[in-house]
C-alpha cells in the first residue's frame, strides 16, 4: 500500500509539471487529491470490510465544496478514489424545488379564472355559485330566446335590442338562481363527486342559509327583469320557476333528468316569442320549443359521461347511465330530430333560403360533435359540451338572416 501512495505521488508532481490545460489539471487534482499531503494517512487496518470513508486532509485544494472520499474495493488491492459533493445534491435538491414551486404557480395560473384575480374576496363564493365563471350555461338558456325574439321579428326589419339584452340578463341571472337551488339541494352528493366536491356550498364555503339569501337576491332581480314584459309573458315566465325548483330532484326518481333539463332551458323559446308578440303562434313556438329539448337531451347526456362514475356510487341516474355503450346511436337520434324540428319551423315561420344554409352548417357541427366525442374521456366530453355555443349561435345567424332576406 506504501509503495502505491508513493508512486502516485510521484505521478501527481509529473501532472504538476506538466503544460495540462486547467480542466485536465483539475481532474487530475481530483483523482489524486488523497495522495497529495506531505503526511500520507496510515494505511487502513485489515479487515473485510468492502467499503469504507477516510477523511483527506488537503490544505491546497480549493475546490469550495466539501469533499468527502469513498474507497470502493474491487479486488485485487485496486482502489479507486471517488468525489461526491454534498453542495452539488443540496443544489439539485433545490433545482427540484424550484421545478415544484414553478409547477404549482402554473397550475395555480391555470385553475384561477377572472373571478380569482378581479373580485373581492367576500363576494368570490357568491359568483362561484352563481357559475359566474362558466358562461357556457348561460349561452345554453339565452340561444333559445334569441332564436325565438329573432323569429318573432317583422320580416325585412332586425329583432328588437332591447327585448334581447332583457333576455341576456335574464339569462345569466336565472341560470345564476338555478345553480344556486341545485348546489343547495345537492350539497350532500356534490362532496362525494370528484367534479363538483369544491363547490361554494358542498364545501362549507358557503352555509346553506347564505346561499339561501343569495338566491331570493337572484330572483328578485330575475322579477325587476320579468314585470318589464307583457302581463302574458309575466305568467308564462313565472310557470318556468316550478321547472327550475324540481329540476335538482329528477335524478334521483328517473334516468331522463336531461330531458327534465331540456323543458326547463328551452322555456325561452317560448317567452322569447310572447314578448314581442304578445301571444304564442304553436305551429312556430312548439317546434322550435321541442327542437331545444332534443338539443339538450344530445349536449347535456355528453356533459353526463363526466361523472358516469361518481353518479353510480352516489346512486344517482342519468341518460348517460341508462344508454350506456349506446349513447352515441341515443344522441344522433336526438339531433336529427332536433334538426327536423328546426326546419319545420322554419317551414311555418316562411323564413328564407339563408337560414336552411346554416342549418346545414348547424347540422354538420352537431355530427362532428357525436361523431367524434370520446365518452370516456371528462375533458373531452367538455369541450364537445362547450362547444354547443357555437351551434346555438350558427342557428341564431341563420334566423337572423333568413328573416331579414324575406
Amino acid at each position: 500500500m506504501a509503495r502505491y501512495l508513493a508512486s502516485g505521488a510521484s505521478r501527481m508532481r509529473r501532472l504538476q509539471k506538466s503544460s495540462l490545460s486547467s480542466s485536465s489539471f483539475y481532474l487530475a487534482r481530483s483523482i489524486f487529491n488523497p495522495l497529495s499531503s506531505s503526511s500520507p494517512p496510515p494505511p487502513p487496518p485489515t479487515t473485510t470490510t468492502a467499503f469504507y470513508q477516510t477523511p483527506i486532509p488537503n490544505p491546497n485544494y480549493s475546490n469550495p465544496f466539501t469533499p468527502a472520499s469513498e474507497i470502493f474495493k474491487f479486488g485485487c488491492g485496486f482502489r479507486s478514489f471517488a468525489h461526491i459533493s454534498t453542495s452539488s445534491v443540496k443544489e439539485k435538491n433545490n433545482d427540484e424545488d424550484d421545478d415544484d414551486d414553478r409547477s404549482k404557480k402554473a397550475e395555480l395560473a391555470v385553475s384561477s379564472s377572472w373571478i380569482d384575480l378581479y373580485l373581492p374576496k367576500h363576494v368570490r363564493p357568491y359568483a362561484l355559485l352563481a357559475r359566474l365563471d362558466k358562461p357556457i350555461g348561460t349561452w345554453l338558456l339565452a340561444w333559445p330566446c334569441m332564436w325565438s325574439i329573432s323569429l318573432a321579428a317583422i320580416p325585412g326589419h332586425l329583432p328588437d335590442f332591447k327585448m334581447m339584452l332583457l333576455f341576456g340578463c335574464g339569462s345569466l341571472l336565472l341560470r345564476g338562481a338555478g345553480c344556486t337551488i341545485n348546489d343547495l339541494i345537492d350539497r350532500n352528493i356534490d362532496i362525494k363527486v370528484e367534479r363538483t366536491k369544491l363547490r361554494p356550498v358542498a364545501s362549507g364555503l358557503l352555509s346553506p342559509f347564505h346561499g339561501l339569501c343569495f338566491l331570493g337576491f337572484q330572483l328578485l332581480l330575475g322579477l325587476g327583469i320579468l314585470l318589464q314584459l307583457n302581463n302574458y309573458s309575466c305568467i308564462l315566465g313565472a310557470s318556468s320557476l316550478l321547472l327550475v325548483f324540481s329540476y335538482p330532484l329528477m335524478k334521483r326518481f328517473t334516468f331522463w333528468p336531461q330531458a327534465y333539463l331540456g323543458l326547463t332551458f328551452n322555456w325561452g323559446a317560448l317567452l322569447g316569442w310572447a314578448a314581442v308578440k304578445g301571444s304564442l303562434d304553436p305551429a312556430i313556438v312548439l317546434p322550435l320549443y321541442i327542437s331545444g329539448v332534443f338539443w339538450t337531451l344530445v349536449y347535456d347526456t355528453i356533459y353526463a359521461h363526466q361523472d358516469k362514475e361518481d353518479d353510480l356510487k352516489v346512486g344517482v341516474k342519468s341518460t348517460a347511465l341508462k344508454f350506456g355503450d349506446s349513447t352515441k346511436e341515443w344522441i344522433t337520434g336526438f339531433g336529427i330530430a332536433s334538426i327536423s324540428s328546426l326546419a319545420l319551423c322554419g317551414y311555418n315561420a316562411g323564413i328564407g333560403w339563408p337560414y336552411y344554409a346554416f342549418l346545414t352548417a348547424a347540422s354538420g357541427q352537431l355530427a362532428w360533435q357525436i361523431q367524434t366525442v370520446d365518452l370516456s374521456s371528462r375533458a373531452d366530453c367538455n369541450r364537445k359540451f362547450v362547444s354547443n355555443k357555437w351551434f346555438g349561435a350558427i342557428i341564431f345567424s341563420g334566423i337572423l338572416f333568413g328573416r331579414f332576406s324575406s
